[in-house]
């Protein structure tokens, strides 16, 4: 229900740019240019990389006004926002170089954290992804196949090895995703890239279920040192 609204209330009333402020505009269209795409795509590793990460690609840098607009759409549910963060995902996907079909795996948030926003922002921006490939030509599919089987703790507070042990072991694909994952390659998708924890435990869970990761896309990562 409280998605449905967000949508409703997103449509009738004028919004300022979820980005800068500029007014009666979700997002401007400079903004919109911050998130980047498969021509400003750049590759990113976490320092330091923890054991399993596959190749990341982020589409823009993840400051300021790209910032804004991820927790505008992840924490304040601007819904519309995914649209054009999953545009921006699609160009950091085709950096991984897949050809032919591909599936895109969001990583799971937890189950609190998706009742509390009212929406799941990652699968959200992982179909609209999809929708963007397959208007290009690939052919593409979105799937949500893995589950956090386990509580873990906010992640926010933890060093980068406390992240890595919180997640160890905490996802799994759901029983019936071992057939589907076999038949295509695998591209992680995730909103940001900071540790690499998390998409390196869903790394391991796709491995675990037969699938083969070719590599992740994120929306955004940190500034290169």
């Amino acid at each position: 229900m409280r998605g449905w609204w967000q949508e409703i209330t997103g449509l009738v009333l004028p919004v300022d740019c979820a980005g800068c402020g500029h007014p009666r505009t979700e997002l401007c269209e400079r903004c919109r240019g911050l998130l980047g795409g498969a021509a400003s795509a750049r590759r990113v590793r976490p320092s330091p990389e923890p054991p399993g990460l596959p190749p990341v690609w982020a589409a823009g840098r993840y400051a300021d006004e790209v910032r804004a607009v991820v927790l505008a759409h992840k924490e304040r549910g601007a819904l519309g926002l995914a649209r054009p963060l999953g545009t921006a995902l699609a160009g950091a996907v085709l950096r991984v170089g897949v050809t032919g079909p591909v599936l895109l795996v969001p990583v799971p948030s937890a189950r609190r954290a998706v009742a509390r926003r009212g929406h799941d922002a990652i699968a959200r921006m992982a179909r609209a992804a999809a929708r963007e490939l397959r208007r290009q030509g690939v052919p593409a599919r979105a799937v949500s196949v893995l589950r956090q089987w386990r509580p873990v703790a906010d992640q926010s507070a933890l060093t980068a090895a406390g992240r890595l042990a919180n997640l160890s072991g905490a996802l799994v694909a759901v029983g019936c995703s071992v057939m589907l994952l076999e038949g295509a390659p695998v591209v992680l998708v995730d909103d940001l890239v900071t540790t690499g924890a998390s998409l390196s435990a869903a790394a391991g869970a796709v491995a675990a279920a037969g699938g083969r990761v070719a590599g992740a896309a994120v929306v955004a990562g940190p500034h290169a040192p």
